[in-house]
C-alpha cells in the first residue's frame, strides 16, 4: 500500500447534503475525477520510470526486480490465488479513519515527494552522490505505485495477489534504503570548508534516509504483515466460501435427483387438491 491511490481519491459526499436528483450526476463527476487523477499519476510515474531507467543510476538488480515480481504475481494469480470473479476488483482492501489517512499522507510525503525533491536538488547542486543514493528507492516506489494502480481495478487479480504488491516492493526497498543510509552516513562527507547550505543539505539527506527506513520498517512489520495481508486473505476466503455455498445451493436446487423428487410429489399434491 503506497498511499498515493488513497490520496487522490476524494471522500464520498454525505447523502443528506444532496437532493435525490443530484446524486447520479455528482457520483459521475466523482468517478471522472478519480479516474482522471489516476491517469495523471500513472503518466507521471511512467515518466519518472523512464528517466530513472535511462539515467544509469539504478542498479541492474533493481531494474530487473519489477519484471521478476510481476511475473511472480501473474504465476500465483493463476496457480495459488485465482480470482473469484468481478467482486475482487474493488481497490479498497483496508479502510481506516482520519488517523490512518494522516499516516498515509505522511508516508507519501516522506517516501515520494521529499526524496524526489532531494534528487532534483542533487541535480541542481551537482551532487551526484545524493542523486545516485536516492534514485533506486524512487524507481522502485514509482513502479510499486504504478503496479497498484493498474491491478487494483482488474478482476483478474485476487485480494491476496494485490496485497503482495506493496509487501514485495517494501521488503526490497528496505534493503535499498539501508544502502542509501550507508551512502549518506558512511561514504559521504562534508567539504573541507562547508557553509550553512552544505551542512543543511548534508543533514537533510541523512535525516530523510533514516525517516524512510523507520517509516517503511514500521509499515512492513506493523501494518502490511499483521493487518493488511490477513485482511486480504480473510476477504479472499470469505468470497470463496460464499461462491462455494451458492454453487452447492444451485446444484441441490437443479440436480436431477431433486427434479425427480419434485415430479413424484406433484401428482400427490394434485390428488390431495
Amino acid at each position: 500500500m503506497s498511499g498515493v491511490t488513497l490520496a487522490v481519491a476524494p471522500d464520498e459526499p454525505k447523502p443528506s447534503l444532496l437532493r435525490p436528483q443530484q446524486k447520479p450526476r455528482r457520483r459521475q463527476q466523482q468517478a471522472v475525477g478519480i479516474m482522471g487523477s489516476l491517469r495523471v499519476v500513472e503518466l507521471q510515474l511512467v515518466a519518472f520510470i523512464m528517466v530513472f531507467s535511462a539515467s544509469g543510476l539504478v542498479p541492474l538488480l533493481d531494474l530487473a526486480f519489477p519484471a521478476l515480481s510481476s511475473a511472480y504475481l501473474l504465476i500465483i494469480s493463476r496457480l495459488a490465488f485465482p480470482s473469484h470473479g468481478g467482486r475482487s476488483g474493488s481497490p479498497e482492501l483496508f479502510q481506516g479513519g482520519a488517523l490512518f489517512r494522516v499516516y498515509v499522507v505522511f508516508g507519501t510525503a516522506v517516501g515520494l515527494f521529499l526524496p524526489l525533491a532531494y534528487v532534483l536538488g542533487g541535480f541542481a547542486r551537482g551532487d551526484e552522490h545524493a542523486v545516485r543514493s536516492a534514485t533506486p528507492h524512487l524507481f522502485l516506489l514509482s513502479f510499486q505505485i504504478l503496479t497498484e494502480n493498474i491491478i487494483s481495478g482488474w478482476s483478474l487479480f485476487s485480494p491476496p495477489v494485490r496485497a503482495f504488491v506493496p509487501l514485495l516492493y517494501t521488503v526490497r526497498r528496505v534493503f535499498v534504503i539501508m544502502d542509501w543510509i550507508q551512502d549518506v552516513w558512511v561514504n559521504k562527507s562534508l567539504p573541507a570548508t562547508p557553509d550553512f547550505k552544505d551542512v543543511s543539505w548534508h543533514w537533510f539527506g541523512r535525516g530523510l534516509a533514516v525517516a524512510n527506513l523507520v517509516y517503511y520498517s514500521v509499515n512492513l512489520l506493523g501494518f502490511l504483515i499483521p493487518c493488511y495481508l490477513p485482511r486480504a486473505f480473510e476477504r479472499y476466503f470469505r468470497e470463496r466460501d460464499e461462491i462455494v455455498a451458492k454453487t452447492g445451493e444451485d446444484y441441490r436446487r437443479y440436480s436431477p435427483a431433486t427434479t425427480q423428487i419434485n415430479k413424484q410429489q406433484q401428482p400427490h399434491a394434485e390428488k390431495a387438491d
